[in-house]
């Protein structure tokens, strides 16, 4: 049986130091939560859709392109979208080929983004598993460093920066909330923080790895849909992530598709900041009621992506 990496504080210290010059430090947003109409003193809201390629992926995409020599053959990488561009973005800025297998359900707007990034995009079939197997073809043949979207140790650990980011800015929330689809995000928080801070997983009812994964004792397949397929569309949690919030994730919960699309549409109206419903899931799960912090304790949220068609804002949310 192969050993599960290890990722920990001392690995996303190492991540920070190689990345530093390639990614963005970006802005923590504090407000009172009856801003956003949530019972809570803080919001921390972590504006990771300001990093470069318009999401987190690109911390965890420039650490390992940047922990190794890149082949001839470039890169490759299957993708719903974000991965994918933050892979196309360290590619372009290290001077590399790139390769991107993404399912059909990728958005319009994230296939233009790789397409302007000078990728070699190829349609992998329905699923974003679908598209991994053709990536996994793709990589015997040419030979490319393959790049995970979610499960390999240099990936989680460069997400896993952002949390040091928060601590360092502002120091420890009482809790954080992280949308989860393949678990990169919330395994480099959660190895981050090892039990000092709550750390809670969100994922939307179509999507449910972490809870299958919790009911059945172990990562298992799910069926993927819902508005947040495209950036959380894995089919099960990855092997990382499963180790990691076994141990440091304190709790999870299923939000459902209008609540998501409500606090986008929130987030656009109160604070102009456009995020993918992917992002939207924290504060969802806040003004659901899913989530119910001490009235006293600040709460992180994790805006974790950007790339969504604008005119989607200008929509009103159904529900």
């Amino acid at each position: 049986m192969t050993a599960i990496p290890q990722v920990d504080a001392a690995s996303i210290q190492a991540a920070a130091a190689r990345i530093a010059g390639h990614v963005r430090r970006t802005p923590l947003m504090r407000l009172p939560g009856a801003a956003l109409g949530v019972d809570c003193a803080e919001l921390w809201l972590k504006l990771e859709h300001l990093q470069r390629s318009g999401s987190f992926k690109a911390r965890g995409m420039f650490n390992r392109m940047l922990a190794q020599p890149l082949p001839a053959a470039g890169v490759v990488v299957a993708s719903g979208g974000n991965a994918g561009i933050a892979v196309a973005t360290a590619a372009r800025a290290l001077g590399a080929a790139c390769e991107v297998f993404i399912p059909e359900m990728t958005s319009p707007a994230k296939r233009d983004a790789l397409a302007a990034l000078g990728a070699r995009v190829v349609q992998g079939g329905a699923a974003y598993a679908d598209a991994l197997e053709a990536c996994l073809q793709r990589q015997q043949v040419t030979g490319a460093l393959l790049m995970h979207a979610y499960d390999q140790a240099e990936v989680v650990a460069g997400a896993g920066e952002l949390a040091a980011e928060i601590e360092a800015d502002a120091g420890l929330p009482g809790r954080v909330l992280v949308s989860v689809g393949g678990g990169g995000l919330i395994a480099g928080i959660a190895a981050w923080w090892a039990g000092r801070v709550r750390v809670e997983a969100l994922e939307p009812v179509g999507s449910p790895t972490l809870h299958a994964a919790l009911a059945a004792g172990g990562p298992v397949d799910v069926e993927v849909g819902g508005v947040a397929a495209d950036a959380l569309g894995a089919r099960r949690i990855g092997s990382i992530a499963w180790q990691v919030c076994q141990r440091h994730v304190a709790g999870a919960h299923l939000v459902a598709d209008a609540d998501i699309l409500a606090a986008q549409q929130l987030l656009w109206r109160e604070l102009r900041l456009a995020v993918e419903p992917a992002a939207a899931l924290g504060l969802a799960a806040l003004r659901a009621g899913l989530v119910r912090p001490r009235p006293d304790e600040p709460v992180a949220l994790v805006l974790c992506g950007a790339n969504v068609d604008p005119a989607v804002l200008a929509t009103p949310a159904a529900g």
